[in-house]
């Protein structure tokens, strides 16, 4: 079964997406279904178990698959009772506790460089969901799907667990954790990203057509799925997404910290992927122009003339990478008559963000940049990217797929392969 093809599922913020690679990392197909067909409130998981079935439904698999692997929005997490029942709706990725004692707790007890601080922690989450009557675990997104697959609902991974308080250095559920009101037997066990978890409950192998002995492996969040899906494999290479914000990560062989930069690391086998994000990107983008206008004068920029306004192009005052600094200032003036040209400034100013990101990276010890991959609405913009190709002065590589279920297939495909 080494040679067959592998499934990867993502569950993302509005819909479920399945994807088949074959043995060498070539998509076979993909299909997708949105939450909003199945309900409307996206914290529930009976919503998410819908969506998921409905994309395996139209995969309409016919060829052997020998492993599946699911990953998920990062820092979702639910209760459960002992047969894997979601008890209450999820408290999601981007929901904020308030409990003010409960954010004190974290804050005296966890270590600066912990992914937990914040009103928006995971762990903040968990703390408050644990107390859900009947509640024996607490566990993540993609740790319930898995569930589903496998019955294991005990387990997930080291990519998932970062924002709840999991220590990737020492590979543990850490000591401090104790100290706050978090019960760590309620929290699940931790593999490694890539472990075989389990196989195939039988009425999950037959409703969809699949073996017994199909194998379940750990998965990683959808953003780290989301990198491996490009291809990005070997340390120095580097995958920024251009979306709403710029983000930028980077394959490193030791941990990158800095939490007044909101940098941090999950661990991907014996890799750490490293990263941070700027305000910048494409909502600036948005606020000034329509998509139409962006192709239209896009193609208008000479990207031999260089840029010469030293743009910083942000919405609202306030920076997180690669400056951490709530006063700082956009720069978007003087703005020239001509459309074309502002939008050339304000690509290369985003561009010089970028470089300054990865610069930013290299301070703190990343090591040096080989390659770099390009996700995101942005991407397809050709002039934005020869801008940035002249910042960054880096072999510029096509993404072998920017979907995030093809980098969880990927990564069922190596475990595999690691098992011969």
């Amino acid at each position: 079964m080494v040679n067959a093809s592998t499934l990867g599922i993502d569950v993302g913020t509005s819909g479920v997406r399945a994807a088949l690679v074959d043995s060498t990392g070539q998509l076979l197909r993909s299909a997708r279904s949105s939450m909003a067909d199945h309900g409307s409130n996206h914290r529930d998981p009976m919503v998410w178990l819908a969506a998921f079935h409905t994309a395996l439904t139209d995969l309409s698999i016919d060829v052997p698959v020998s492993a599946v692997c699911v990953d998920a929005t990062s820092g979702t997490v639910l209760p459960i009772d002992a047969a894997g029942n979601p008890l209450l709706n999820a408290l999601m990725y981007n929901d904020t506790v308030n409990r003010a004692d409960v954010l004190q707790q974290i804050s005296v007890h966890a270590p600066a460089e912990s992914a937990v601080h914040g009103a928006s922690s995971a762990l903040a989450r968990a703390i408050v969901l644990q107390t859900t009557p009947g509640a024996v675990k607490v566990i993540h997104q993609a740790d319930w799907i898995a569930g589903q697959l496998s019955g294991r609902f005990n387990i997930t991974d080291e990519s998932n667990a970062l924002k709840t308080g999991y220590d990737p250095v020492n590979r543990c559920w850490p000591h401090w954790l104790a100290d706050t009101s978090m019960k760590v037997a309620m929290l699940p066990e931790v593999v490694p990203a890539g472990t075989v978890t389990g196989t195939l409950l039988s009425t999950m192998a037959n409703r969809y057509g699949l073996t017994q002995n199909t194998k379940v492996v750990a998965g990683v969040t959808d953003g780290c799925a989301s990198f491996l899906a490009t291809g990005a494999e070997n340390i120095g290479d580097c995958v920024t997404a251009l979306g709403s914000t710029i983000t930028m990560k980077m394959l490193c062989h030791q941990p990158l910290f800095d939490p007044a930069y909101g940098v941090y690391s999950h661990r991907i086998g014996d890799k750490w992927l490293a990263g941070g994000a700027s305000n910048t990107g494409g909502a600036v983008l948005a606020h000034y122009f329509s998509a139409d206008e962006i192709d239209k004068l896009s193609s208008q920029i000479n990207t031999d003339q260089a840029a010469t306004l030293d743009y910083y192009p942000l919405l609202t005052v306030g920076e997180r990478f690669p400056h951490n600094d709530s006063n700082w200032q956009p720069r978007l003036s003087p703005r020239p008559e001509s459309d074309v040209e502002f939008l050339h400034e304000l690509l290369a100013g985003m561009s010089a963000i970028e470089s300054l990101g990865y610069q930013r990276l290299a301070q703190l010890g990343a090591p040096q940049q080989v390659s770099m991959r390009t996700v995101g609405g942005g991407a397809l913009n050709s002039q934005w990217t020869n801008i940035r190709q002249r910042q960054l002065a880096l072999p510029f590589h096509k993404s072998l797929s920017t979907e995030a279920a093809v980098g969880s297939a990927l990564l069922a495909r190596d475990a595999m392969a690691d098992r011969g």
